[in-house]
């Protein structure tokens, strides 16, 4: 598996990620990974629709909280032709008392601990702490990657505006 290094941070110590490195104008890979219910869900399965992958390292902390909460927030103006995807290594348990207690109703979190195959997929699985990097894909509704942005720092937040513009521009 390819490891690439000089990505990412965790209060300035560099971190590892693993995985083939995604691109802008590639077709989004496929992956499974497990809903709240524990049935498993594709990313295939959004075809048609564009969607924001948000990708956080735990959503008990609180710049992870804070990104799914914002995409919660925008996902409820952006319409129907687009979804919103919060993946994290989270137990599926977890992200179902987190949704209830923050009040999530626009965002599907989803859990990548059982095969990490999302992280692996789009090259943000942290070796060193087998969580995700803290990143967003912006896919549109043909599959296609079309905006990436991977926080250097994972105690940052992203650039909320510049991935808002992107997902705009799919509809």
């Amino acid at each position: 598996m390819e490891e690439r290094t000089g990505i990412v941070t965790m209060k300035g110590r560099p971190l590892t990620l693993l995985g083939s490195e995604v691109a802008a104008g590639d077709a989004a890979p496929d992956f499974e990974v497990i809903a709240n219910d524990l049935s498993t869900v594709k990313l295939s399965s959004f075809r048609g629709k564009g969607c924001i992958i948000s990708s956080v390292p735990s959503l008990d902390t609180p710049v992870c909280d804070l990104q799914t909460r914002r995409f919660n927030e925008e996902a409820g103006r952006l319409g129907d032709d687009i979804v919103a995807l919060t993946i994290s290594m989270d137990l599926p348990f977890a992200q179902t008392r987190w949704c209830g207690a923050a009040g999530i109703e626009n965002v599907q979190t989803l859990s990548d601990h059982r095969w990490a195959r999302f992280g692996q997929s789009f090259g943000v699985l942290i070796k060193e702490l087998r969580l995700l990097a803290r990143a967003v894909f912006v896919v549109n509704k043909d599959g296609v990657i079309k905006y990436i942005q991977i926080v250097p720092e994972l105690t940052s937040e992203l650039d909320y505006d510049a991935v808002l513009k992107a997902a705009k521009q799919l509809v």
